[in-house]
């Protein structure tokens, strides 16, 4: 097959990577600008290379013609989660998506495979406006923890260098880190709230901070200076202490300073 055809095969499926990366990535900052907890940590995109296709197609027996029809993965969308319960949350998601339709979906997690491999993959339908008119797609989505990630990162690296025939001790060391990565996703979801509540209160901190910060830079427009130097290193003595409630008062003390400075400015 031509190279100019492979890229006229393959450009829809880069298309579709493109615009599923920015929408699961759309849904973190859209949890994060409304306070709520986000269940997707990272986002991932790829379009296989026309060798692993070629590849996948001599193993399968799969033709040419097939190849749109029967590789369910040419596009591939990995989504990692912080615990294993975020994993099913986004499996809902998806589901419930106007986007995209789903095709299949295979539990790695609940029956781990026997290599120790762990993902939750589902296969979808989404459509993409090519040049020719809109187009569908199968598009391959993997959702797995940070741990599991980890841990399947390394494996496609040494089933790669061993072309599929890892020596049996290095198989078997594999073996013992996946049971390794089970525990340490049941440990991680055994104090998930303890876990989020920290995270929660970093960002509440984070957020108020720059909140402040904006303030005393805007007060150095409308104020006095010696002022806004007295606020800005009452706001340092108070943020080295270390107390969330203090810094949240002084927030709320300077947003009613910030007010009345602004409404002089107007008036």
């Amino acid at each position: 097959m031509e190279i100019q055809l492979w890229r006229e095969i393959l450009e829809p499926y880069t298309l579709a990577v493109d615009e599923l990366v920015v929408k699961f990535n759309h849904l973190i900052e859209a949890n994060r600008r409304v306070g709520t907890y986000a269940p997707i940590e990272q986002v991932m995109g790829r379009v296989k290379t026309i060798s692993s296709i070629l590849e996948k197609c001599q193993k399968k027996g799969i033709s040419m013609k097939e190849i749109e029809d029967k590789i369910e993965d040419i596009a591939g969308i990995r989504i990692v989660c912080q615990f294993i319960e975020d994993i099913y949350h986004v499996v809902n998601l998806i589901r419930n998506r106007q986007d995209m339709k789903v095709k299949s979906e295979k539990d790695y997690i609940k029956s781990i495979k026997e290599s120790g491999y762990r993902s939750y993959h589902m296969v979808v339908y989404y459509t993409v406006e090519s040049l020719k008119g809109p187009k569908e797609l199968l598009v391959e989505i993997q959702i797995r923890t940070l741990a599991m990630n980890f841990w399947a990162t390394i494996e496609h690296s040494l089933q790669y260098k061993y072309k599929r025939n890892m020596p049996e001790r290095l198989s078997e060391r594999l073996h013992k880190a996946a049971d390794a990565i089970v525990v340490l996703d049941e440990e991680m979801a055994s104090v998930r709230d303890e876990i989020l509540d920290a995270q929660n209160a970093f960002n509440i901190k984070a957020n108020m901070v720059a909140d402040i910060l904006i303030n005393i830079q805007n007060l150095y427009g409308v104020a006095n200076k010696r002022e806004v130097m007295k606020i800005q290193d009452e706001f340092f003595r108070i943020y080295n202490q270390g107390d969330l409630d203090e810094l949240s008062k002084f927030n709320r003390e300077l947003d009613v300073i910030s007010e009345g400075y602004r409404a002089q400015s107007l008036g």
